[in-house]
């Protein structure tokens, strides 16, 4: 599985995020993208100027660490703090990569395994601003719900298709797993589903069974 869809934010959480974004300034967010990215970035975003974190940056950084959905995709081990981006008429994020090594707040390298984008705006509020990755499968275009966010492995190119009316805000941060092979993360993930699904269904072996599969594998391919 290449990318999860799931509900990040609770609507007061979304509104302190909200107004703590329209209090921030914006400049050009080329100047932060490496290589052939910078030619291809023609957004907005929030400068930041020390490690500290913002009561934005704790909210959706503790809605991440709580989100189940996001921890079965994952397996998250470190988190980078998240990036404000702001997309007014005409700009856009042309196809790229991300970097597979970003600094963290404190210096420690993070492997950006998978890549989040955290939907702000009210999707009636803007026109195009789609989120656009380029699957094995081929192009999934993404457009959520404000408070809605995807997780994807950061592997694939991606682009943000132009924005023709409104504004788009979102907040995008990466995440190094715990489990670094793409295969062995999907095969648990299905695992996982699967567990449940004997769980709800009150099969006790089988869950037993499952669950000892999904716990050994774990203990194979994990790098605490």
């Amino acid at each position: 599985m290449s990318y999860q869809v799931f509900r990040l934010l609770q609507r007061e959480e979304l509104e302190v995020v909200l107004s703590y974004v329209s209090w921030q300034t914006f400049s050009d967010g080329g100047v932060t993208a490496q290589g052939l990215a910078r030619a291809m970035k023609h957004n907005l975003q929030t400068e930041r100027t020390g490690p500290e974190l913002s009561e934005a940056d704790q909210i959706l950084i503790s809605a991440l660490q709580r989100n189940r959905d996001f921890h079965d995709f994952a397996f998250p081990k470190r988190l980078m703090l998240p990036m404000f981006s702001r997309y007014d008429p005409g700009m856009e994020y042309g196809p790229h990569i991300d970097d597979a090594v970003f600094t963290s707040r404190n210096g420690d390298p993070v492997r950006s395994d998978i890549a989040v984008t955290i939907f702000l705006s009210n999707p009636a509020s803007y026109d195009g601003g789609e989120l656009v990755v380029e699957m094995h499968s081929g192009a999934e275009e993404i457009k959520l719900d404000a408070g809605e966010a995807v997780a994807y492995s950061a592997k694939h190119i991606h682009r943000v298709n132009p924005v023709t009316r409104g504004v788009r805000l979102a907040a995008i941060t990466w995440a190094q797993s715990t489990v670094r092979d793409e295969s062995l993360r999907a095969i648990l993930f299905d695992l996982g589903q699967a567990m449940a699904r004997s769980g709800a269904a009150c099969d006790r072996d089988l869950t037993l069974l499952l669950g000892k599969s999904y716990h050994n594998l774990l203990r194979y391919a994990a790098e605490p």
